[in-house]
């Protein structure tokens, strides 16, 4: 069996959907012919904690955990907030958004110095660590998992000192994206030339959206676009315990993840309102679940509802039970983040959804990747964040389904199967066989 070198930031007990993807490439791999090594931190600062994910890492996977400096405990100091609390959500703001003369000086220092992302420190931290790793194992082959995209940049140092192919993945575009802080022109420019970089290095690079993609050719038309390979995210299906399914005494609705500034569920909202003012539907019949993180933004949207009542705001649950929360709703709600790459983005949880064969109520451009996947499996309902009506529409509908304890009959459940982690892994290994 070959041995793969997997360098990843998100590995258990790290939470969230970050880690969904490697953790199962991890988890599968040895089925197809590697063994994966993986390098990680230790002491991380993360934005959530799931202690149960380490029981999925196979008990003879060997992992490397080295030393990181993390920047965010002084970026709380800087903000007022607590130790430990949540970064991420609250620093993606909604367009327009103004911001306090405080956080115009964090985005400067974040957008001037944490070049390409605040994770650069691990790239000397971990070398040490990683410079022993490679004396003491064979390595057949490179594997790295992004964002964040220090990752990308000791994956292009391990290559050098090996000389053996790497693959990059990716599961979000890199310079320009939702998550990126605005630069001046010389951290943009090092950035960009870190990204094109990696690019040319990698041997390929695997994107989980094909946006990805089209992002990177779009920036860099002189890549070769065969180096590009797309390999969906999926659902385990081994992750789904089997349940009893029972209609709920009132509508229920849930979304896992987080919410933030461009990903909110003020459409969602409007619309609802919408229907109680044409008395389509009262309070008492539906039950609104958030189950995650979410900005302090989102938390005052939910707070001026006129049915606030009617939404259980629950924090982060490990993966197994958000699972079974899913599992025992009626309907499931998607909301993709309001951006110019929304066309393009694939929320990773949008399969783990597909893995319920729960009907979806999906809040995404109408003409996008989402929606193709959504008429793909026949899996749900699709409105434009601005088609308010639309979204009311699409409530209304899987309300009643629910009323007359009607299943949505569009689902294609063959379609849905194809998107098994397992085979994700199996085209990954594919790819290793083929450049090794």
């Amino acid at each position: 069996m070959k041995n793969l070198l997997i360098i990843t930031y998100y590995f258990p007990p790290s939470g969230g959907p970050g880690v969904q993807r490697v953790l199962k490439h991890t988890k599968y791999l040895r089925l197809f012919g590697w063994n994966p090594i993986v390098f990680t931190v230790r002491d991380a600062d993360y934005p959530a904690f799931d202690y149960s994910l380490i029981n999925e890492i196979p008990k003879d996977v060997k992992v490397v955990r080295s030393k990181i400096f993390e920047p965010y405990n002084f970026y709380r100091k800087l903000t007022g907030k607590k130790p430990g609390e949540p970064v991420d959500v609250n620093i993606i703001k909604k367009e327009g958004a103004k911001l306090s003369i405080r956080e115009k000086l964090i985005e400067f220092v974040r957008g001037t110095f944490f070049i390409p992302d605040a994770r650069i420190g691990w790239y000397f931290t971990g070398r040490g660590e990683l410079n022993q790793l490679i004396k003491e194992h064979k390595i057949d082959a490179i594997y790295s998992s992004s964002p964040p995209y220090t990752c990308s940049l000791i994956a292009k140092y391990a290559k050098k000192k090996l000389q053996v192919p790497w693959i990059a993945g990716f599961r979000d575009p890199w310079t320009d994206f939702i998550q990126a802080p605005p630069r001046w022109f010389i951290p943009k420019y090092i950035d960009r030339w870190m990204e094109k970089s990696v690019f040319r290095t990698a041997d390929f690079v695997e994107v989980a959206w094909l946006g990805i993609k089209k992002d990177a050719l779009q920036k860099y038309p002189d890549l070769p676009e065969n180096k590009f390979v797309h390999i969906p995210n999926g659902f385990d299906s081994e992750d789904y315990p089997k349940i009893g399914q029972k209609q709920n005494n009132v509508f229920t609705s849930t979304y896992t993840g987080s919410l933030y500034g461009k990903r909110n569920p003020k459409a969602l909202f409007e619309a609802i309102e919408i229907l109680l003012k044409q008395n389509k539907i009262k309070k008492e019949d539906f039950m609104l679940v958030f189950i995650g993180r979410f900005g302090q933004e989102v938390h005052e949207m939910i707070d001026h509802t006129s049915f606030t009542e009617r939404i259980n705001r629950i924090n982060y649950l490990p993966h197994r039970e958000s699972i079974v929360k899913l599992l025992e709703s009626d309907a499931l709600l998607l909301i993709v983040d309001e951006s110019k790459e929304s066309n393009e983005i694939v929320p990773g949880k949008v399969y783990e959804y597909l893995g319920t064969y729960k009907p979806l109520l999906v809040i995404a451009p109408e003409q996008g990747a989402v929606a193709d996947l959504i008429n793909e499996t026949g899996s749900g309902l699709v409105a434009h964040q601005t088609n308010i009506n639309k979204i009311a529409e699409n409530f209304y509908h899987l309300f009643n389904l629910w009323k007359s304890n009607c299943k949505l009959d569009t689902i294609k459940i063959e379609k849905i199967n194809k998107y098994e982690r397992k085979e994700a892994a199996n085209k990954l290994a594919s790819l290793l066989d083929q450049i090794t």
